[in-house]
């Protein structure tokens, strides 16, 4: 087994904060705060959320090959959730020219001639065997919120969302991580997790899911399920295998005594690998973001950290998993 730093940050776009928690402007070298962030995680695994690529309000730069580069990533994606740019209160604005359904960028795309775009990222210093995308629609209503520089409360947009899945390859084998951002509308978000779970229900075990889910407490890992509700959404050609093998297990007998039954193997259910607040980053109280596993065993799991950082307004989760 190898010990690997798995991460999530979401990056409020890479922006700089000073100590009380305020903007600061983004120096020359826009992507510089965030590449010096990122390279301090020193992860082997980083989902990343709010990432912009070629945005103008972060200085156009490709955020997610900036912190590829910091982190010495082998490979890594990035989906865009929208092409558009942001608009003040309104939300975003389309790009009526962009390409539609859900495009995803990778080291191959870099310097492309692409219209700015936003979204989530997964970066790996692992193999990858296999890449997964998909889009969520917003909610169809948005909620009132606190937006800095306005007073009371304002009525604010959901926006689309974007998760990334790779099988990538541990020291005991493959395994599947999953980058996602979800929705801050109740309810929305906890579809959306649902939806997550039936999507890698046929990619290969166990599971790491990362993110901001807008989801504090148990709720997120109430929301997945336990091992026993995984299984039921894996495909039916799946099950008969699983089935199969244990019958083509020799019975354990002992002379002049009753047949002793094999114990059945059990996944173990969800369950977070962090629990300590990530928001707001210059005094954290909640823990909107979160690394959620099943098949990890508790032994392989370490300490983990959420570290203050230059940028955003969420600190990032790091955790040591033995995989």
């Amino acid at each position: 087994m190898s010990q690997l730093r798995i991460a999530t940050f979401n990056l409020l776009h890479g922006q700089p904060l000073a100590p009380d928690g305020g903007p600061r402007p983004f120096p020359a070298a826009p992507d510089a705060p965030l590449a010096e962030a990122v390279a301090a995680l020193d992860a082997d695994v980083l989902a990343l959320q709010e990432v912009d690529r070629y945005q103008a309000r972060s200085g156009g730069a490709d955020q997610t090959a900036a912190a590829a580069k910091a982190m010495g990533a082998a490979d890594w994606r990035f989906a865009a959730a929208l092409h558009g740019r942001p608009a003040p209160v309104a939300g975003w604005l389309p790009d009526p020219a962009a390409p539609p359904g859900i495009q995803v960028y990778g080291p191959d795309e870099v310097g492309d001639d692409a219209p700015p775009s936003y979204g989530t990222a997964l970066l790996t210093r692992l193999p990858v065997r296999h890449w997964r995308a998909r889009r969520f629609a917003p909610a169809p209503f948005g909620l009132p919120l606190r937006v800095a520089g306005q007073r009371g409360l304002t009525p604010v947009p959901d926006e689309p969302r974007a998760a990334l899945a790779a099988v990538l390859e541990g020291g005991r084998g493959p395994f599947t991580v999953v980058a996602a951002h979800l929705s801050f509308v109740p309810g929305w978000n906890m579809a959306q997790l649902a939806a997550i779970r039936r999507w890698i229900a046929d990619l290969p075990q166990p599971y790491l899911v990362l993110g901001d889910f807008n989801l504090v407490g148990a709720v997120p890992r109430t929301v997945l399920g336990g091992a026993a509700a995984l299984e039921r959404t894996a495909p039916r050609t799946r099950v008969r295998e699983l089935r199969e093998a244990r019958r083509a297990r020799p019975a354990l007998v002992e002379p002049r005594r009753r047949r002793v039954r094999e114990p059945r193997a059990r996944l173990q259910g969800w369950r977070d690998l962090a629990r300590t607040p990530t928001y707001p980053s210059h005094r954290p109280t909640v823990q909107f973001d979160h690394v959620l596993a099943v098949g990890v065993p508790r032994a392989a799991v370490g300490p983990a950290a959420a570290p203050r950082t230059a940028v955003s307004d969420h600190r990032p989760l790091v955790v040591r998993v033995s995989l």
